[in-house]
């Protein structure tokens, strides 16, 4: 009857001194077999007989067992006991491959980079991932040592396989969150795991199950042929290999048999009681010592001695030699010499080279202490200095006067425009506006190629406090005036002048005269671009316009305050704010066709062209503009309203803005504007949207910090549409807000700066400001945002002085000061020209800009910087959290009342009372003391 063999657990025995297999690409075959050619070598169990315990699934806690091919009760049994052991295999497959499994940790850049997210990409029901070798390799040299797989870079490197399996280990197996496998037959195994005889008994119904009879196949016995692996087997087998020791136990012939008394013995009272039985040498056997652990410590001998210096007189000595020197003999014999002569004509050209390498270089200079002096030199690594590269003033147009802003070109580089402003007080302002004549205010462009001369001038009917490009056509600028009017230019004739193509001054003709030293010097007259509308002075805001910004091209605001889609693609809409307490929304479209009266028919008829060539982009809106949409500030509790000084939206403009700008930025001879065809859509045609964050972050001229709605909604009490009130309010600043800005790394991170302080806020946090800096000496008068470091801040004093801010190094004073002017610094305005230059603008109140060169320090942003500063942001947001909680509790403990006491009552005992108590009390203390007197007897 043949015999078969099926698979049975059993544990493997403690003492065995056979190690477990281990199963790797490079271990050598178990068994040989040379029966079949499709025979693997390795335990294969088709022909080959396994002399120990069979291997199989990677477990080595089974072995076989002869079954014998039985009936259908056979086969239950043999179902039952896989059934018992459920999960044996799979516990042991992956105990298989210890040693070709790496642990990693992957940071969430890593996750990201891989699309290997916990609980995104890579989850427990798809637990594996993919990941090509050469990606992994262009990730190492990307990121050089930042990388997680560079630990393991040769590793990777001399694996053969093209994509390695990255697979999630939640529970921690091998120490930690993933692990990578190098081993092929791991990863087949893993992603394609066996069918195991018990699946597929349970995939099966049970009325088949019961009929099912289990065929195992016959192993045939074959006799085993040595192939090279007896080498390894001997020397896995079992030997001993020291020499048994033997032991002779020897009693004495006439003891044998004779009788044994027992005694006892108190070891108390016999001294020298126990019996020790002392080891002896027998000359029989004779063993030698192999180890022997010594301790041994080495003891300095210390020994003490005294000597005493014999002191003698000290006497004055002195001596005289006379150098020994060649007689005029021997120096004639010597310099006559054919020895002399040879040392000289060998050394005379090394001689000469030696001299002039001295004269060229010094030999003595250290190259590594000049390599660090290099670096702490301006625009080293180590340096962070601002280097003034260049300034613009013109003696007639802003020398003497505040520049009150700053605005690079979008598009063409090293083009900066700035505004000026009469720096006159009160009372001066109250006399000038009764004069009848007034001076008109200008808007520069500088450009570096004429650092004296500005490249055009736009002309504006009052000083502009604030302005701003267009952001889909530079061509188009809008500005705000101190009477409270809007201006808008189109300097689209001046787009070649500005890009260089044109000169940008043009000399008058001047008669010449016999001498050159009487010619007066040439006067350059600069292209002036006048205004192409204003709005109405009466619907306008009743101050000064303090801020000014355009709502991005993807969404427009309809008249009754609804965000709606714009169908344009363009920017068509301002908003400004005023400290009259309002905040006005402006469409440069053509307003809708309405009904004339009389007089303005009449005044439209007189109308003529615009004069001195001034462009008709904006002319159906000349004077006749008004806001479309007004914004009122009621305070939260009290009555008034709140006074604007800056403004900031969170919604951004759309990715291709830029390529709009520069699309539009060159017009060819003869085009006219875009602006000029566009007209405002009925309400009909527009389309709501709901995603647009209406809240406008406010900066107030009393120091306060507020966030309104800008989006009007009806009031339930008198059923009118108003605008909602603010929901907080905070006085931090303890002067005008002068500076509200976002960061340009987190939307919801803003800067604001106001009188002798600034802060850091963050828009969805209502408990206060994250950051709030400490009273300064001097007046903050302006701050920026880096855009390239999220961590550093830049605040204009008006000592001259700059601040720069480096939260990531410390928070509580500036890393780094430094001057720029004698006057107080009015704006700053950061811009990127190139990865390698950075500039910086800055302005001050004697109408000089100064253009700074950013250092690298303060350019190159630090590693895990943006994180590190987002985790700060955090930590300070729970702070908050945590402080208003412990306000609260305070507050519900004041107002809980305490509980009152009833004042105890005095009982008046009498005088026999008492002597009863003390009576008591006296008889209580004798009965203790008896007892403890007792207690004492009886242990005496």
């Amino acid at each position: 009857m043949h015999q078969h063999w099926a698979l049975q657990p059993s544990e493997r025995p403690a003492s065995s001194s056979i190690p477990p297999p281990r199963a790797t690409a490079a271990a050598a075959p178990r068994r040989d077999c040379t029966a079949s050619p499709q025979c693997s070598g390795f335990q294969c169990s088709a022909c080959c007989l396994p002399p120990g315990p069979l291997l199989v699934g990677g477990s080595v806690n089974q072995r076989l067992v002869p079954v014998v091919p039985s009936n259908r009760h056979g086969d239950e049994r043999r179902r039952k006991s896989l059934r018992d052991n459920k999960g044996g295999a799979a516990r042991s497959q992956y105990e298989f491959f210890n040693e070709d499994v790496i642990p990693l940790v992957l940071t969430s850049r890593t996750q990201e980079i891989f699309q290997c997210v916990i609980d995104q990409d890579v989850t427990e029901d798809h637990p594996y991932k993919l990941i090509k070798k050469e990606d992994i390799i262009n990730d190492m040299k990307s990121r050089g040592g930042i990388s997680d797989f560079y630990p393991f870079k040769n590793l990777i490197l001399d694996h053969a396989t093209e994509e390695f399996l990255i697979a999630l280990d939640k529970d921690f197996k091998y120490g930690q969150s993933f692990y990578m496998v190098m081993n092929e037959m791991m990863k087949e195994a893993i992603l394609q795991p066996p069918v195991s005889l018990e699946q597929k008994m349970e995939i099966k119904p049970k009325e088949e199950e019961e009929e099912e009879e289990l065929f195992i196949k016959e192993l045939q016995f074959k006799a085993w042929i040595d192939l090279g692996s007896g080498v390894e087997i001997e020397q896995e087998k079992v030997e001993e290999s020291p020499t048994k020791v033997k032991i002779m136990i020897s009693r004495v012939r006439r003891e044998f048999g004779a009788p044994v008394s027992f005694g006892d013995r108190n070891d108390a009272e016999i001294k020298d009681s126990y019996v020790e039985c002392t080891s002896y040498q027998d000359k029989n056997f004779s063993i030698k010592k192999l180890e022997r652990d010594i301790g041994i410590q080495a003891v300095c001998i210390l020994q003490e001695n005294s000597t005493q210096t014999e002191w003698t007189y000290p006497q004055n000595a002195c001596t005289q030699y006379t150098p020994s020197e060649f007689t005029q003999e021997e120096k004639d014999e010597m310099l006559k010499s054919e020895a002399l002569t040879t040392f000289i004509n060998s050394v005379a050209l090394r001689f000469e080279s030696a001299l002039q390498q001295n004269e060229i270089m010094d030999v003595f200079y250290d190259d590594w202490r000049g390599l660090s002096d290099e670096d702490s030199t301006f625009g080293g690594k180590a340096d962070c200095h601002l280097k003034e590269y260049q300034s613009f003033t013109d003696l007639q147009k802003s020398q003497g006067k505040r520049i009150s802003h700053i605005e690079w070109h979008p598009v063409i580089l090293g083009l900066v425009a700035v505004s000026v402003v009469d720096r006159i007080t009160m009372e001066d302002r109250i006399n000038l506006t009764n004069r009848l004549v007034r001076s008109h205010s200008y808007i520069l462009f500088w450009n570096f190629t004429d650092p004296i001369h500005p490249q055009i001038m736009l002309k504006a009917p009052d000083d502009i406090y604030c302005f701003q490009f267009c952001p889909t056509d530079p061509n188009i600028l809008a500005g705000g005036c101190k009477n409270g009017q809007v201006v808008l230019w189109d300097i689209s004739n001046f787009a070649s002048r500005l890009q260089g193509n044109l000169p940008a001054i043009k000399p008058e003709a001047v008669k010449s005269n016999l001498l050159p030293e009487l010619d007066p010097a040439p006067h350059c007259e600069v292209p002036i671009a006048h205004y192409c509308a204003v709005s109405s002075i009466e619907n306008g805001h009743q101050s000064y316009v303090t801020d000014l910004c355009w709502v991005p091209d993807h969404f427009e605001v309809s008249e009754l305050g609804v965000p709606c889609t714009n169908s344009e693609g363009m920017c068509v809409q301002l908003i400004t704010c005023s400290p009259d307490c309002s905040i006005l929304f402006w469409d440069i479209r053509k307003p809708k066709a309405t009904v004339l009266t009389r007089q303005e028919k009449q005044k439209m008829e007189k109308e003529l062209q615009n004069p001195e060539g001034v462009p008709n982009t904006f002319k159906h809106i000349d004077l006749y503009w008004k806001p479309m949409h007004k914004v009122l500030l009621p305070k939260i509790s009290t009555a008034g309203d709140y006074s604007p000084m800056k403004i900031s939206m969170k919604e951004k403009y759309s990715e291709r803005v830029y390529d709009k700008a520069q699309a539009n930025l060159t017009k060819t001879k003869g085009e006219t504007s875009k602006y000029t065809a566009m007209d405002v859509p009925s309400s009909r045609d527009l389309t709501f949207v709901d995603d647009i964050n209406t809240f406008v972050f406010i900066g107030t001229e009393d120091g306060e910090v507020t966030s309104i709605d800008w989006q009007v909604e009806r009031d339930y009490d008198t059923g009118k549409m108003t605008t909602p009130r603010p929901t907080h309010c905070y006085p931090v600043h303890d002067g005008p807000v002068n500076t509200v800005q976002r960061s340009p790394f987190f939307r919801d991170i803003i800067l604001t700066v106001g009188g002798w302080t600034f802060a850091i806020w963050r828009e969805d946090v209502t408990l206060g400001p994250l950051l709030h800096s400490a009273c300064a000496t001097k007046r903050c008068t302006t701050g920026h945002w880096s855009l390239t470091r999220p961590g550093v801040v830049i605040i204009g004093k008006e000592d001259g002085n700059i601040d720069i801010w480096d939260l990531l190094e410390k928070t509580h004073e500036p890393s780094q000061t430094q001057n720029i002017s004698s006057v107080a610094i009015s704006c700053i305005k950061p811009w990127i020209i190139s990865l390698r230059q950075h500039l910086l603008a800055v302005s001050d109140d004697f109408g000089t800009l100064h253009i700074l060169e950013v250092p690298w320090a303060l350019r190159h942003p630090l590693t895990q910087e943006k994180p590190n500063i987002e985790a700060y942001f955090e930590r300070e947001v729970k702070r908050l959290e945590y402080f208003e909680a412990r306000k609260i509790l305070r507050s519900e403990k004041k107002e809980q009342p305490e509980e009152e006491k009833a004042p105890p009552i005095a009982v008046v005992k009498t005088v026999e009372e008492v002597e009863e108590e003390l009576k008591k009390e006296y008889g209580v203390y004798l009965q203790e003391e008896k007892k403890i007197i007792f207690a004492q007897l009886g242990k005496m």
